[in-house]
C-alpha cells in the first residue's frame, strides 16, 4: 500500500514536472505573442472562466476518485452516473452563459472586449467536463501513467497550436488572438479524452443496469461532490468578483481603467503565476492523498491516516519554503527570462514569504476531504472568501492601488490554512 502511494505520487510529480516545464514554454510563447494588452485581457476573464469550470465539472473528479478507491460500487456505474449529471449541468450552463455574457462583459467587468472571450470560454466547458470525469476514475484506481501521458500530450498539442496558428490571429487583432488561445483548450482536452479512453479496461462487461440512472449511486456521487464544489464555488465566486469589485472601487477613487487593467494583469499573470508555478509538486501529492486517506479512513486505520498527512505536510512545507524564497531572491531575473518583463516584481516581494503557507493549503484540505469533512472545508472557504472580500473592499478605498488586493490574499491564506490545520489536529486528538 505504501509503495503504491509513493509510486503514484512520484509518477504524478515527474509528470507534473514535465507538464509544468512545457507549461513554462507555453506561457513564455503566448505572453510574448499577445503582449501586455493581451495578457491583461486574458487575466480579466480568467476569474469568470475558473468559476465556469468549477460549475461545469461539479467537483466530480474528486467524488469519482473517492468512490472508485472505496470499491463499494462498480466503477462503470459511477462513471455513467457522473456523465449524466455532467451533461445536465453543462446544458444549463451553456444556455445561461450565452444569454448573460454580454451583461457580464459590459456592466460587471467594464470591458466590452471580453464578451467574445467569455463566449470562447463557454464552448470549451463540455470538453473540460468529460475529461475531468475520466481523470477522476484514474485517480481513484491510482493509475497515474495515463494521467501523466494525457497531461504531457495536452501541453505538446498546445505548443504546436500556439506556434502554428497564434501569430496569424494576433496579427489580425490582439483580442482575436486571446480568443483563439482559449479555444485551443478544446483540442488539448480532446487529446486527454482520447488517451483516457485508450487506457480504460477493455474486458469489462457493461450491462444495461450499469447505464441506467441509479438514485443510490447518484446520491453517493453528489454527497461527496456537492460539499466540495460548494467550497470551490465559494472560492471561485470570490475570485469572480475580485476584478469586478477592484475595478469599480479603484475607478471610483480616481484610478484610470488602463492602470487597473495593466496592474491587475501584472499581479495575476506575472506575480501570482510565478509564485504558484512550482505548486504542481504539491498538487500531485494532494491528488494521490485523497484516495489514500479515504482508504485508510474506511479501514479505520488512524495511524496510517496521520502518517500520510504528516508526510504530505512535511514535503509540502519544504517545497514551499524553497520555492517561495528562491522566487523572492531571483524575482526580477525570473520574470524577465519567462515573460520579458519585470512588472509585478514589487508584489512578489510582499507575497512570497506568505506563500510558504499557501503550499500547505492543498494537502490539508485534501486530508479533510479524505476524512469526509468536505462540508467543514466549504464553511471555512466561505468565511475565508468573505474575509478576503471585506479586506479587499476596505483597503481599496485607501487609494493604495493593487496593494489592497495583495493584503486580502495574505489574510485569506493565513485564515484558511490556520483554521483547517487546527481542525485536523482536533480530529487526530479525538
Amino acid at each position: 500500500m505504501k509503495n503504491k502511494f509513493l509510486s503514484s505520487t512520484l509518477i504524478l510529480i515527474l509528470g507534473g514536472f514535465i507538464t509544468r516545464f512545457l507549461g513554462f514554454i507555453i506561457k513564455i510563447l503566448y505572453t510574448r505573442m499577445i503582449l501586455e494588452q493581451g495578457v491583461s485581457l486574458y487575466s480579466l476573464v480568467m476569474p469568470t472562466y475558473s468559476l465556469l469550470i468549477t460549475i461545469a465539472t461539479l467537483a466530480l473528479p474528486l467524488a469519482i476518485s473517492k468512490l472508485v478507491a472505496e470499491e463499494k460500487v462498480r466503477s462503470v456505474k459511477i462513471l455513467s452516473t457522473s456523465v449524466l449529471i455532467i451533461l445536465f449541468v453543462n446544458i444549463i450552463l451553456l444556455v445561461a452563459m450565452f444569454l448573460s455574457s454580454k451583461f457580464i462583459a459590459i456592466h460587471l467587468l467594464k470591458n466590452k472586449s471580453v464578451y467574445l472571450l467569455l463566449l470562447a470560454c463557454t464552448v470549451t466547458l463540455p470538453f473540460v467536463s468529460i475529461s475531468s470525469i475520466l481523470k477522476g476514475y484514474f485517480f481513484g484506481k491510482q493509475k497515474m501513467f495515463p494521467l501523466t501521458l494525457a497531461n504531457t500530450l495536452e501541453q505538446i498539442i498546445r505548443i504546436f497550436l500556439i506556434l502554428l496558428f497564434l501569430p496569424y490571429f494576433v496579427k489580425k487583432s490582439i483580442l482575436l488572438g486571446v480568443c483563439v488561445l482559449i479555444l485551443f483548450n478544446i483540442a488539448s482536452e480532446l487529446t486527454s479524452i482520447f488517451v483516457y479512453l485508450c487506457f480504460l479496461p477493455k474486458n469489462v462487461v457493461i450491462t444495461k443496469n450499469d447505464l441506467k440512472p441509479n438514485k443510490e449511486t447518484m446520491k453517493s456521487v453528489l454527497d461527496v461532490s456537492l460539499p466540495t464544489v460548494s467550497s470551490r464555488f465559494i472560492g471561485n465566486i470570490g475570485f469572480f468578483f475580485e476584478p469586478i469589485l477592484l475595478t469599480n472601487i479603484l475607478l471610483f477613487v480616481g484610478y484610470s481603467s488602463d492602470y487597473i487593467l495593466m496592474e491587475y494583469g501584472a499581479y495575476n499573470a506575472y506575480s501570482i503565476a510565478l509564485l504558484t508555478m512550482p505548486s504542481f509538486f504539491v498538487a500531485a501529492l494532494s491528488s494521490a492523498l485523497v484516495p489514500e486517506i479515504s482508504k485508510f479512513q474506511e479501514q479505520k486505520n488512524k495511524l496510517m491516516v496521520k502518517r500520510r498527512f504528516y508526510q504530505a505536510l512535511g514535503i509540502s512545507f519544504l517545497l514551499g519554503l524553497f520555492f517561495s524564497f528562491f522566487i523572492l531572491i531571483f524575482k526580477e531575473k525570473l520574470l524577465w527570462i519567462l515573460y520579458h518583463t519585470t512588472s509585478g516584481s514589487s508584489y512578489i516581494s510582499i507575497l512570497a514569504p506568505f506563500f510558504v503557507l499557501f503550499y500547505l493549503e492543498s494537502p490539508i484540505i485534501s486530508t479533510l476531504q479524505g476524512l469526509g469533512l468536505s462540508k467543514y472545508t466549504m464553511k471555512i472557504t466561505l468565511f475565508g472568501v468573505l474575509l478576503k472580500t471585506i479586506v479587499l473592499v476596505v483597503f481599496s478605498f485607501f487609494r493604495i492601488g493593487i496593494y489592497g488586493l495583495i493584503l486580502s490574499e495574505i489574510v485569506n491564506i493565513l485564515f484558511v490554512v490556520g483554521t483547517n490545520f487546527v481542525k485536523i489536529k482536533k480530529v487526530f486528538n479525538s
